[in-house]
């Protein structure tokens, strides 16, 4: 079964969304299968930008299913207010075309509100969440108090379930002398959105075995970065799931065996959302520039991203720990103007050269960057759609990349719209 499991290399925001929607014309699945409404991807379709954040972005496809997998926490109220404003631009939104696993675990406002106590009480020490209580429901998951969506569907279990994680949490919210939550509003909330997303939920299980068995292609989508996994990122400075493609197994309930081509999606310069190491950020100039050109602004947050150099350390670590099998290589043409270009080779750890990322919280905050540098190619190399419309010297630094990372570049995009791509290598045809 040809089956491509999308996941970003890096610190996420590497324009997984555009190649999830290239990709997508060919599969009959697009599943996703961790992390929350804290993503989120920009696609261009007919020069009109679509913002996505919990709906898988197959969505856009007419024949394509999209299903939030059980490794996702979702805000019912922010999936509804997804899916309307997506109604507003015209695209069709069913049962039929929109799966949520009954699995899936529910965020409620609780959750934000906790995520954000915890987050202003630690300060100038603060991870940098983005507030929509992602980890507060994860925790809740791991803990065996969550509520899920096939809860929904019978009230006894759900003022059980909500009983039980209030009285947990109020427990908690009492030592910080914060507001107690009330089991009427925490019923009422549920009542608000539990009309508006029930048609939704499903069983996943049978689709995917239904599609393993008449070979559909699955396209598994990935939120975040390998760098925000919980176990293989910059801890803590993470997002609270497994963002390694590994866990598209786990986050969908199909073998490890048939997530297919891993796909790594790689910007060709090195950007970071919020707080923890980052080795080659650029806090000048230039890193202003690399902003202001790729429009480096969080699609949820609206929070202005950190740039910096290309780093083909930290890259070979995600490779490593990942098994990326090709990369697909973003945003080459924000390099355009510029007449230097570096890339991040080793790095010096107390005056000792190393070539791999070090694992330990201190370290990862004082290695320095040791870098080459390349000739800019001052050239456009927007909408370039095949190798002989790049500039020489940017093939050159596409090769350079590839012979450090060790990892063919599969697909080259050069602008956010969907038709500026050079496609090498087909990970559905693999």
């Amino acid at each position: 079964m040809a089956n491509v499991t999308v996941v970003g290399a890096q610190w996420g925001d590497e324009g997984k969304g555009k190649i999830v929607d290239w990709l997508s014309n060919q599969a009959d699945i697009v599943f996703r299968f961790q992390g929350g409404n804290n993503a989120g991807h920009t696609i261009v379709v007919n020069k009109k930008k679509i913002a996505l954040s919990l709906i898988p972005s197959g969505i856009i496809r007419k024949n394509t299913i999209s299903i939030i997998g059980n490794g996702v926490v979702v805000d019912p109220v922010a999936l509804i207010d997804e899916i309307e404003k997506l109604k507003k631009i015209g695209l069709k939104i069913t049962p039929k075309n929109l799966i949520v696993s009954e699995n899936a675990t529910i965020i409620f406002s609780f959750h934000r509100n906790i995520d954000k106590i915890r987050e202003e009480r630690k300060g100038p020490n603060k991870i940098g969440t983005t507030g929509r209580g992602i980890g507060p429901a994860y925790e809740d998951k791991v803990g065996r108090r969550a509520i899920r969506f096939g809860d929904l569907s019978n009230n006894k279990v759900i003022n059980e379930k909500v009983k039980n994680i209030l009285d947990y949490h109020n427990i908690i919210l009492s030592g910080l002398n914060s507001k107690l939550l009330s089991h009427s509003e925490t019923i009422k909330e549920i009542n608000y959105f539990k009309k508006k997303v029930l048609k939704y939920v499903k069983r996943t299980n049978p689709i995917l075995d239904d599609a393993r068995t008449l070979r559909k292609k699955i396209l598994f989508e990935g939120a975040q970065g390998i760098l925000l996994d919980n176990d293989h990122g910059t801890y803590p400075f993470v997002t609270s799931s497994n963002t390694v493609p590994a866990n598209a197994s786990t986050g969908s309930g199909v073998s490890i065996r048939q997530i297919g081509f891993i796909l790594g999606i790689v910007k060709a310069y090195t950007t970071r959302v919020g707080s923890g190491p980052f080795p080659s950020e650029l806090s000048c100039n230039i890193g202003k520039k690399l902003g202001t050109i790729g429009n480096e602004f969080g699609t949820v947050t609206g929070r202005e991203r950190r740039c910096g150099w290309f780093d083909a350390v930290i890259l070979r670590h995600s490779i490593n720990v990942s098994g990326i099998d090709g990369i697909a290589l973003t945003k080459l043409d924000v390099l355009d103007t510029f007449k230097e270009i570096k890339i991040c080779t080793g790095y010096k750890l107390k005056g000792k050269k190393i070539d791999y990322f070090p694992q330990n919280e201190v370290h990862q905050k004082l290695v320095e960057p040791i870098y080459e540098v390349h000739k800019g190619w001052r050239e456009s190399t927007q909408r370039a759609r095949s190798w002989s419309e790049l500039p020489a010297l940017a093939v050159k630094f596409v090769r350079r990349i590839e012979e450090l990372l060790g990892t063919q570049v599969s697909i080259l995009s050069t602008s956010p719209r969907r038709e500026d791509t050079i496609l090498v290598k087909n990970p559905f045809d693999d």
